[in-house]
């Protein structure tokens, strides 16, 4: 439905906008000669009532094709046919109007004065039309550049609370006391161990609290992040943890939404490795295809745990960020394999200017 039709205060706006237009019609039909002014009024009022719906009709022809330049034959071919036709109901309204009175006996040879200027108003239905049709065209971009501006600024709000979900999840009193207790364990065995894993705690909390003002970081620098986090949970389960990374150069210059991988990590770390006695591994492997960029992270976990139905909300957070941002030209796959629990991100290489690039291979 035409986004006038939906709101009556609208449509009784653009109705009244159509008065000065047909003041402008009978302006140009008095002004060409052989016709009164009131001749003119009456007989293009019923008719500019019922054209005003008519010139609604651009706005689905140009929501279903949008400007181009390998367009334009079929845009003029459409509009050209369907200016016509529309015209034609402006011309025969008015020709219908000026019968009616006729026949009533009150202004006689109305039809006939009237006929001179049906070439004249065709043209001007015509016009009418195809301006209709550009002001449909520029309302649609406005549309589109305010959806554009309402994504990024939706985009830039997610990264904001993912930014404070991450921190949340980062100094939960879980977390923090696991890696405390560790620490503490270390420091009456292995001081410089203890001493380590402070450092990497305090390196890793420094690295998050300085992605607040920043929309994109390079992809090298949100694997170095993903690193540091392990590095912390690598220290608290020693040899429990492995990590294994298989990340492809021509692609870490990337630039991606900040702390798009720690949720990532942190989930396999959580309900793989943490749930497996004898511990496990978690697989990050980045590799470019093309101008897109493919992330993985596996993890093994313990299969007579059960596995949960629905993604966890920092996966799904993930996942709606990716949508924002890149629409459908991302994807999002989450799911057990055999043994490991996968999750792999696939999305765009952009430039710095947000435009699209290719990775040398």
């Amino acid at each position: 439905m035409h986004p006038l039709l939906e709101s009556s205060r609208r449509l009784a706006l653009y109705l009244l906008a159509w008065i000065p237009l047909l003041a402008l019609l009978v302006y140009v039909m008095w002004a060409s000669g052989g016709i009164t002014w009131m001749d003119a009024a009456v007989v293009l009022a019923p008719s500019c009532l019922v054209y005003a719906f008519a010139c609604l009709s651009p706005w689905y022809i140009c929501s279903t094709l949008p400007l181009g330049p390998d367009r334009w034959q079929s845009l003029a071919i459409t509009f050209g046919m369907a200016s016509t036709a529309c015209s034609l109901v402006l011309v025969g309204g008015a020709w219908l109007t000026a019968s009616a009175i006729a026949e009533t006996g009150k202004m006689a040879g109305l039809e006939q004065r009237l006929h001179g200027h049906l070439a004249l108003l065709f043209g001007m239905g015509v016009l009418l039309y195809l301006l209709s049709g550009g002001l449909h065209y520029a309302a649609l971009a406005v549309e589109t550049s305010h959806e554009a501006e309402r994504q990024a600024a939706e985009a830039r709000t997610l990264a904001r609370e993912a930014e404070l979900q991450s921190l949340r999840n980062q100094l939960n009193p879980h977390f923090l006391f696991n890696s405390l207790h560790s620490i503490s364990a270390l420091a009456t065995q292995d001081g410089a161990r203890a001493r380590e894993m402070c450092i990497r705690l305090a390196d890793f909390l420094r690295s998050s609290l300085g992605l607040g003002s920043r929309e994109s970081i390079p992809l090298r620098e949100e694997l170095a992040l993903a690193r540091s986090y392990l590095e912390v949970e690598q220290v608290r389960f020693g040899e429990r943890l492995r990590v294994v990374e298989e990340v492809a150069a021509a692609c870490q210059e990337c630039p991606v939404p900040p702390l798009l991988l720690q949720p990532l990590v942190e989930n396999a770390v959580k309900h793989g490795v943490a749930g497996i006695l004898e511990g496990g591994a978690i697989r990050l492997a980045v590799e470019q295809a093309g101008g897109a960029v493919s992330i993985t992270v596996e993890n093994g976990f313990d299969p007579e745990m059960p596995l949960p139905r629905k993604l966890g909300i920092g996966l799904s957070h993930v996942r709606r960020r990716l949508e924002v941002r890149y629409g459908e030209l991302a994807s999002f796959d989450a799911g057990v394999y055999g043994r490991v629990y996968r999750v792999v991100l696939r999305f765009p290489c952009e430039s710095a200017t947000g435009s699209l690039t290719v990775a040398a291979p």
